[in-house]
């Protein structure tokens, strides 16, 4: 294989990214640090990654330029935006009338009528900018309107339509499930009169649900567009500037190198290049098809088949959505929804981060052990040192981000003011400068890119606003502590199900807004902390980011190993599997909290260090009873020791409850049984690897 540190970073495929080509252009979605695949493997990423953010068409002629012209205009505003003071309601308005022509203009009713402008695409437009103009102009007279149900004659028919044009902007950018489930909560707020306790609500007329969704700040305007206006979108732009400007090649680049190079070193290298690339994409299948098109031939080399290798890539992808500064989309909305500032998100993001790629390279080291010495070789690959000095600027305005909040800016702020130093900085080196070229493609592409997520946050408030209305989300809450007798564990159990399926069947972003609005308050009432309750749904809404249907990292690592994509997906799981049993200590233990960096009464650091001490052994241990493999292939007797250590060393007051319940016996020092179990089974693994290698016992 070509040493990749030696190799160019791929040129943008000319599409409507990079000014307008032919439809029959190369793949749209590749990123520019992909290694270059076959025509058949890039189909497929290419399909897998419009699951995720559309089937864009793609123009040439004046209507490229205006589609090129309207996305750069949406991200010139909210830089302005970011800048100088704009109003909350007409920032919010405007940002729904950059999103609904310019999805109208560039993703198609179907597939069929792609790359080309329909007549009714042009009605959706015409109908989109009349509905914004008419909320503008309508001012606080229009909401004061719909406060006292005071409407005059175009009021209610524009705020149908408004609905009607956001349900359709998000079929076209997220399938139809996001719509689907929508319409059923409008038809909950309609005719749940007719449901029984304790289900049923007083039901509510035209008027005032279409003024509530349409017309005030509870349903589309409200806080989740309110995020995607102000944080999200403003984060999207700087990771695309970071990409136009070649640092996802320089983070990939310096990962090899400092893995030494080495094919034995390959599954090191995506844990660390999921880590770097992760934090500033918060995109898992771009960080999946990124790394897995350059990890790829390496892993094949060393041993890997191609499902172990596909689930290795998606696990790794999905640390994008959780590695700080950017994090994901809904991580802005949990900021919102507590009321606190997006660097204490960050601070709470941190350890479980950490913990989370931890557990990634415990399972890539007994991957080595087990897939042995293979083929390994050299490559001839630029030092550390070398790419420190001559590319090691891109790291500085990920720090700059921090280190602006820190000082007091805002996420806003912070942010506008990283990017003004990720674009200076890029005139360092002649082929990262950012120029009168690069830069506005950037700045479009983030649009671009933008408008998926825009579009689930403008759905998914009409979702939040009939819960708020009818006050499902309490109802919810006292049925979900009711089956569950009380238990806090139970409840925890049941809430971490509901995320997961609904995350089966939407994005991350809006499965985190659903559940909070409607899970979050079951585990408030019982006493977890509200920051603990949005955290954990958080993960879990990630967590559904594996599982089929939507399991879209994993199905993208499969086309580009040759692996099925199912068997991947197993294979995914099995990665991911030990870190998402963290989330339960942030609710289940009293000290748990402390992996999130906050503190209760009492508490202290060395409270935080223990309990992230205990969780990183738990870790290893778990990670040890999944993959069957120590100092030698684990026996089926030793599997189940060592998973029983990782419970112990991670749940040791929830055992202990627990065994306390059922048996009457008091457990002590669970944590101390765990560890000893965990050490004593290594200690005899590594006492007995000679004979087991001489005569395998079974695994």
């Amino acid at each position: 294989m070509e040493p990749r540190a030696s190799r160019p970073a791929q040129a943008p495929p000319a599409d409507l990214r990079s000014g307008g080509a032919a439809p029959d252009a190369g793949p749209l979605h590749l990123p520019p640090e992909a290694a270059p695949l076959d025509s058949e493997t890039a189909r497929k990423v290419e399909e897998l990654i419009e699951q995720e953010e559309g089937a864009l068409n793609r123009f040439r002629g004046p209507l490229a330029f205006i589609a090129t012209a309207g996305a750069l205009a949406m991200s010139l505003f909210h830089l302005w935006a970011a800048y100088d003071i704009v109003p909350t309601m007409q920032l919010r308005y405007a940002h729904v009338g950059f999103l609904l022509p310019l999805t109208f203009l560039l993703y198609p009713a179907h597939r069929r009528f792609r790359h080309r402008l329909m007549p009714w695409d042009v009605v959706l437009i015409g109908a989109s900018l009349w509905c914004v103009y008419y909320l503008v102009s309508g001012g606080d007279e229009l909401t004061d309107r719909a406060s006292f149900l005071n409407f005059d004659p175009l009021d209610i028919p524009t705020g149908i339509l408004l609905i009607v044009l956001v349900l359709e902007a998000a079929r076209r950018t997220t399938g139809w499930i996001m719509p689907a489930i929508s319409l059923a909560f409008l038809a909950y707020a309609v005719w749940g009169n007719h449901l029984p306790a304790p289900w049923t609500h007083r039901g509510y007329e035209n008027d005032r649900l279409v003024g509530h969704l349409a017309m005030s700040l509870e349903g589309i305007f409200g806080t989740a567009v309110d995020v995607s206006s102000s944080i999200i979108i403003l984060f999207t732009i700087y990771g695309s500037i970071l990409q136009a400007s070649g640092a996802g090649k320089f983070f990939i680049d310096f990962s090899f190198s400092a893995m030494g190079g080495r094919a034995t070193a390959a599954g090191r290298t995506v844990v660390l290049s999921s880590f770097l690339l992760g934090g500033p994409s918060g995109s898992g299948v771009a960080t999946t098809v990124t790394i897995g098109s350059v990890a790829w031939p390496l892993m094949k080399r060393v041993g890997y088949r191609p499902d172990d290798a596909g689930g290795l890539l998606a696990a790794g992808g999905l640390g994008a959505i959780i590695s700080p500064p950017v994090l994901g989309a809904a991580a802005f909305l949990i900021a919102e929804f507590l009321k606190i500032s997006y660097l204490d998100v960050i601070k709470m993001a941190a350890i479980p981060t950490l913990l989370y790629y931890a557990s990634l390279l415990f399972m890539v080291e007994l991957d080595q052990r087990k897939l042995g010495p293979g083929q390994d070789e050299q490559h001839a690959v630029e030092g550390v040192g070398t790419l420190l000095r001559r590319y090691g600027y891109h790291f500085t305005s990920l720090v700059a981000v921090i280190l602006f909040m820190v000082i007091g800016y805002s996420p806003t702020l912070s942010v506008f003011y990283a990017m003004v130093v990720a674009v200076l900085l890029s005139f360092l080196r002649r082929e990262t400068a950012l120029g009168p070229v690069r830069l506005p493609a950037a700045l479009k592409d983030g649009a671009i890119q933008m408008l998926n997520i825009a579009a689930t946050c403008a759905v998914a408030g009409i979702i939040v606003g009939v819960v708020t209305l009818t006050g499902l989300g309490l109802k919810f809450s006292e049925i979900a502590i009711q089956y569950a007798g009380g238990s806090l564990l139970l409840t925890a159990v049941y809430t971490a199900l509901i995320v997961w399926i609904i995350g089966l069947a939407v994005p991350v972003t809006a499965s985190y807004i659903i559940s909070a609005v409607i899970a979050a308050p079951a585990l408030i009432k019982l006493g977890v902390p509200d920051y603990a309750a949005h955290m954990f749904i958080f993960y879990y809404a990630v967590l559904s980011e594996v599982s089929p249907p939507t399991a879209l990292s994993p199905f993208a690592a499969a086309a580009i190993t040759g692996a099925g994509p199912y068997a991947t997906t197993l294979q995914a799981w099995k990665y991911t599997l030990p870190a998402f049993i963290v989330p339960f200590v942030f609710v289940t233990d009293p000290i748990g909290v402390g992996l999130l960096l906050e503190f209760k009464p009492g508490m202290g650091w060395g409270d935080v260090a223990w309990v992230s001490g205990l969780t990183a052994l738990g870790l290893a241990a778990f990670a040890a009873g999944t993959q069957g493999m120590g100092w030698r292939l684990a026996r089926g007797w030793e599997r189940v020791g060592f998973l029983l250590s990782g419970l112990l060393l991670i749940f040791p007051l929830l055992l202990e409850r627990a065994v306390e319940a059922l048996t009457g016996f008091d457990l002590p020092a669970a944590h101390w049984i765990g560890m000893a179990l965990g050490v004593g089974l290594t200690l005899w693994q590594r006492a007995t690897r000679s004979a087991a290698a001489a005569r395998p016992g079974p695994s």
